[in-house]
């Protein structure tokens, strides 16, 4: 039997429409309740501590020699959880916890037998950590177990903060404002860190909050910690963490936080020799309407000081996914999340609709939004006034999300958009959807389910304006399984939503069992097997098949020392039901096509200063071959203050319609004067032809990048952006040269005023 007809017996199938979801969500618990065997005996009781009391102030320099520390609480070592839970290891931790009415402080002490292999590589803010020697904890501070914030810092003070929502889901978009300093020592390294309490939403007089801190050795792959310390557990699951006692006098002050900024501005269009230059200036307001809950305005938002887009090739018939990167629609963005690991392939609500209409900017005029908590209840609203443009007129854009905590285990939400960018069309969206999620269950594994529904209204074409979807997964380090069946009507249509492909039916499953072998014997030198299994289906509303892949990965290893190598094959289908242009010139016709595509992936340890990648997608595509290269080599000076990251992809495609070669190189560099004075240069090169630029089959484009950021204070900023494009088009047998396009140049100052 084929895999096209074991697709077909599929039981879920016959599935419909909201009013099987409907029945799924209000049997959700119950279901659960029947099947779900909580072994009791098995839970471990949760570490308990006492923050200390200072009555002087304390200098965040990572040195711990104000008196005041000698009342602090003290947690006196951490606990093995990676790679071997419970067992002792030479690398004694002490934290120590005081709060003085209005900031957290904690002062970590790391003790290393040798100190010369401590691993750092960035001072850069929300860099990649993942191969440095870091601190890390997360705060609770509502005492719910769902929602929290989570703080690492490496050993150069460097650090990376977020947001925790659904107990153990987190985010790392929020930068909030807060103080570390670290310093190394002849027996290690030390890390001091303040967390002021007007950067945290928390409920008031809550005398205990959920808490737990983690360290990370890196040469090793060894990870510590205070709470939780199986390998199912990680430091973001809120269920798992610790009691912090002594902070419930903590006061927010009043709550209110005032940013005005400036800036410059000087633009240049270099082929029609024209140029801009202007100064602008606006207001971010945030007030404080119950500890737990804030509102956010702001008056003629800018966001000069954005990175620019990662660029993608695109070998499919469906948009890209381009990540959200503006700092005011990311902060509290994980209040907006629906279901539960709906990832790209529906996103009701997607800020980067807002003040975005094909590709362009468009200006805001003014925002307000509401975030935070009403007791077991989660808010999040968004209404934005967009400024009129030749391309569409001024309109007004919502979007709310509510959700409420059902116990300790269940959350039930809605949501709703009004509104369309492009300011013409009536479009409104709602959704309700139900997650429970446990880590629990048979002692202390994670289980949870997860549905939702939605339907739009207004201005949409097609027949089936609903979607619905239900998902199961039981993610552990053994084990790992899911399953999910979500259905996307042809009218379902989020204007300020991301859906790339409506009027489907998405069937997905995944199987991964992933076996540690003893330190003896074979296989000694590897820390962790992954025997994996991914098949996935695409329908149309009638039950035709699309696409199918089933992927496997008879082969994927994970070293001790940190190297990965991985083998895939992957047989799949599609169905073309109209021509397909894959690149400028070549065409693929309607027609059905089956083919196998392979996969070999290798990539060293990070822990090393030198870090490099490679990946390899090969095989049969449509009716001819591709060949899919991507590389990347990373680089950290001594000292973490610069990063050379260079990254490659390179297809070569051979089609019955052509041949075709698509190229992308990335290049950026970080250079770190100290931790708060960053410079960073994001180099981009590609070859394919943009869709605003129709008839041209040979392209080529350069962007430039820089952005100098001053930190003076923690809120308040000096940003410098200069912006250069080039870009060339032609013809087959055509000589392209690149010839400058854009030039731009900012600067901006940006100031805090709390109290």
């Amino acid at each position: 039997m084929g895999f096209h007809n074991v697709w077909d017996g599929i039981a879920f199938r016959e599935a419909r429409g909201l009013k099987w979801v409907a029945a799924w969500i209000l049997q959700l618990p119950f279901l659960i309740g029947a099947t779900w065997a909580e072994n009791a005996a098995a839970s471990v009781a949760a570490p308990e501590l006492t923050a200390g009391q200072s009555s002087s102030a304390i200098r965040v320099d990572g040195v711990l020699d104000e008196p005041a520390w000698a009342a602090a609480g003290v947690i006196g070592d951490l606990t093995q959880q990676e790679p071997h839970p419970g067992e002792p290891t030479p690398f004694g931790t002490q934290v120590r916890i005081l709060v003085d009415g209005d900031t957290l402080y904690l002062g970590i002490t790391c003790h290393d037998p040798d100190p010369s292999r401590i691993a750092a590589h960035t001072m850069q803010r929300d860099g990649d950590f993942s191969g440095d020697d870091t601190v890390a904890f997360v705060l609770d501070p509502f005492g719910d177990r769902r929602n929290g914030y989570y703080f690492r810092v490496n050993s150069f003070g460097g650090r990376v903060d977020g947001l925790i929502s659904q107990a153990s889901d987190i985010s790392l978009d929020w930068d909030g404002i807060w103080d570390a300093r670290a310093r190394r020592t002849a027996d290690g390294w030390v890390a001091e860190i303040s967390v002021p309490a007007r950067s945290l939403r928390f409920a008031p007089g809550l005398q205990t909050w959920g808490f737990n801190v983690e360290r990370v050795v890196a040469r090793d792959r060894v990870t510590l910690r205070w709470s939780g310390t199986t390998h199912d557990s990680s430091l973001n699951d809120l269920r798992r963490a610790g009691k912090l006692d002594g902070v419930g006098d903590l006061k927010q002050g009043v709550g209110l936080s005032v940013s005005p900024y400036g800036l410059t501005r000087y633009r240049r269009d270099l082929e029609a020799s024209d140029s801009l230059f202007r100064g602008d200036a606006g207001l971010d307001v945030t007030y404080n309407l119950t500890p737990e809950l804030e509102a956010v305005a702001t008056v003629n938002t800018d966001f000069a000081e954005t990175e620019v887009d990662t660029r993608q090739i695109n070998l499919t018939r469906f948009p890209l996914f381009f990540p959200e990167k503006r700092a005011f629609f990311l902060e509290g963005s994980n209040l907006f999340e629906f279901g539960l690991d709906l990832s790209s392939d529906y996103i009701p609500f997607f800020s980067r609709t807002v003040g975005l209409f094909h590709g362009r900017q468009v200006p805001i005029d003014a925002e307000v939004k509401v975030l935070g908590r009403a007791g077991r209840w989660g808010i999040a609203a968004l209404d934005v006034i967009t400024g009129s443009t030749p391309a569409a007129p001024q309109t007004n854009l919502f979007a709310g999300r509510l959700t409420y905590d059902a116990g300790s285990h269940l959350r039930l939400g809605a949501l709703g958009t009004r509104g369309s960018p492009d300011s013409v069309s009536d479009n409104t969206l709602g959704g309700v959807d139900a997650v429970w999620k446990t880590s629990t269950f048979h002692g202390d594994k994670n289980l949870a389910f997860a549905a939702w529904g939605a339907r739009s209204s207004g201005d949409v074409q097609g027949d089936h304006r609903d979607g619905w979807g239900a998902s199961a997964s039981y993610p552990n380090d053994r084990w790992d399984l899911s399953l999910s069946l979500n259905q996307y009507g042809d009218a379902l249509d989020p204007a300020l939503g991301f859906l790339p492909r409506p009027g489907t039916r998405f069937y997905r499953g995944g199987l991964a069992f992933q076996p540690r072998p003893g330190d003896a014997g074979p296989f000694h030198w590897v820390r962790q097997f992954f025997f994996e299994v991914f098949p996935m289906r695409v329908d149309d509303l009638n039950g035709n098949t699309e696409s199918w892949r089933f992927r496997v990965a008879p082969l994927n290893i994970e070293s001790r020392s940190g190297e990965h190598f991985e083998a895939n094959v992957a047989p799949q289908f599609e169905r073309l039901t109209a021509p397909f242009e894959v690149f400028p010139g070549i065409v693929i016709p309607v027609g059905e096509y089956r083919f196998t595509r392979y996969l070999i992936e290798m990539e060293s340890s990070n822990h090393f200063p030198l870090r490099a990648g490679n990946l390899v997608w090969f095989g049969d595509f449509f009716d001819g071959r591709l060949s899919q290269w991507e590389s990347f080599v990373n680089y950290s000076t001594p000292g973490g203050h610069m990063q050379l990251e260079l990254s490659t992809e390179n297809d070569y495609g051979h089609l019955a319609q052509g041949k075709f070669v698509e190229r992308l190189f990335v290049f950026k560099t970080v250079y770190a004067f100290n931790p708060l004075v960053l410079l960073s240069v994001f180099t981009q090169y590609d070859n394919e032809c943009p869709e605003d630029i129709p008839g041209f089959t040979k392209c080529r484009d350069l962007g430039l990048n820089s952005r100098l950021r001053w930190t003076f204070r923690p809120g308040n900023d000096l940003f410098v952006v200069w912006d250069r494009n080039w870009s060339g088009f032609g013809d087959p047998g055509d000589t392209v040269a690149l010839g400058p396009k854009t030039d731009a140049f900012v600067v901006k100052l940006r100031w805090t005023f709390r109290r």
